[in-house]
């Protein structure tokens, strides 16, 4: 099937021929004609299927169509509500690119940097809001943006916005809503709370799932490397000295570890830079803009400040740090192999995480293959050490801190803590 096929209107088909894009997604395929009906959508796709443009096409096409006789100030009429800074740039992007032959008018919002700029944009008018829930809601309430006129809501990437706390502001952002409109909810996994919030937000949505693990499975090579905690960074420093000039995307689990595999790099004379929540927006998009460019081959991010990155001819995904969410390797991995591309991602794994592991496999059905012969092979007899007793100093510092008086009914006694070494699990 082909794009045409679909009834987009000729101004977007221009746009979607002048990037190369003829064949439509199965998630573009699927979603594109229920959208373009006016119909509730609850989609389950990863990024990287290409679900941007499943929601951004038939949105840019009812505007078009609507024919509205602008007088004044154009109103908000759609709105895109996304959980990352990253994710919402790419959206608005996206959604420049599709609509550049439609005269429909858009921009972005979020956090981390002043608001005069985007404020100055709103003061002009847009017709399409790509936002962050949190520089949203603060510019509701300043009075520079009014949701009354929304036809069009997607809420995407639902799955992260629970993760990250947004549930509450996404409560707020909808009982702002009008209750007469089309709505879109998108998430890369489906636990029984985003079902619950979809509840909430759509009517009787039509349902288009893709799932992940065909996308896994078919487009990208795998390979697993037993190595223990401490000779992870030993073990990437390797693999990136082999693969000289390839861009390689790093996924560590934490934002303080990401940071530490920055500062190994660097001592191993490899240009790296992380991107995380602690960052700032400036800096991020440096990294970010340096990693798309070439002119930084490696990239460390968590799973939340992935969200959003789309490089292409991404050479090398590395988990870093397996995942405890199964879903979540398969959205790393999806970094590559886009589109049409083969990839390869490679995957660290120690003892402690041996369980994400079987989750992970069990999910994509395949066991991944194993790379035995390589300079840091984890030793199956090594030994978890115990966590170093506390010093003298550290027991005085804990007893001032908390006390050593525990009441029982109404007798006060005193009591003497013990300490004991905490084994890793």
């Amino acid at each position: 099937m082909e794009f045409k096929e679909l009834g987009i209107i000729r101004p977007i088909l221009k746009a979607l021929n002048e990037e190369g894009y003829t064949n439509p997604t199965p998630i573009q395929e699927q979603a594109i004609p229920i959208l373009l009906d006016r119909k509730d959508l609850l989609g389950c796709a990863q990024t990287g299927t290409g679900k941007t443009a499943a929601f951004t096409i038939p949105i840019l096409q009812h505007l078009f169509n609507s024919k509205e006789d602008y007088k004044g100030k154009r109103k908000i009429r759609s709105l895109i509500v996304t959980p990352t800074r990253e994710l919402a740039i790419q959206i608005d992007e996206s959604i420049r690119t599709y609509g550049k032959y439609t005269g429909i008018k858009n921009t972005v919002i979020f956090g981390g940097v002043k608001q005069r700029a985007q404020t100055d944009a709103l003061n002009r008018g847009v017709d399409i809001l790509v936002a962050t829930p949190g520089r949203l809601l603060d510019l509701i309430s300043q009075g520079h943006i009014s949701l009354q006129n929304i036809k069009y809501f997607v809420l995407d990437e639902a799955d992260q916005m629970l993760d990250m706390g947004f549930i509450h502001d996404i409560k707020k952002i909808i009982a702002k809503l009008p209750f007469k409109r089309q709505s879109l909810f998108f998430s890369a996994t489906m636990p029984s709370s985003i079902v619950e919030l979809s509840g909430k937000i759509l009517g009787k949505p039509e349902k288009v799932t893709i799932k992940p693990e065909q996308a896994t499975a078919e487009k990208v090579e795998q390979a697993l490397y037993f190595v223990s905690k401490p000779n992870k960074s030993k073990l990437l420093i390797h693999l990136i000295e082999e693969n000289e000039n390839a861009s390689v995307l790093v996924f560590s689990r934490t934002k303080h570890g990401s940071d530490k595999i920055v500062r190994q790099l660097l001592k191993a004379n490899i240009k790296a830079a992380a991107i995380h929540g602690n960052k700032s927006q400036n800096a991020r998009q440096r990294a970010l803009g340096s990693f798309k460019k070439g002119e930084l081959n490696v990239l460390i991010a968590t799973d939340i400040a992935a969200r959003g990155i789309d490089v292409s001819d991404l050479s090398l995904v590395i988990n870093y740090d397996l995942p405890n969410i199964p879903e979540t390797y398969v959205h790393r991995i999806g970094r590559t192999g886009r589109a049409k591309a083969s990839g390869i991602a490679l995957s660290f794994c120690n003892q402690e995480e041996k369980a994400y592991l079987r989750d992970i496999q069990k999910l994509i059905k395949q066991q991944i293959p194993v790379i035995e012969e390589h300079p840091y092979v984890l030793d199956e007899n090594e030994e978890i050490p115990l966590a170093p007793k506390p010093t003298k100093n550290q027991r005085k510092k804990s007893t001032r801190k908390t006390g050593n008086q525990q009441k029982v009914g109404e007798q006060t006694t005193n009591k003497k803590r013990k300490y004991y070494p905490k084994r890793n699990k």
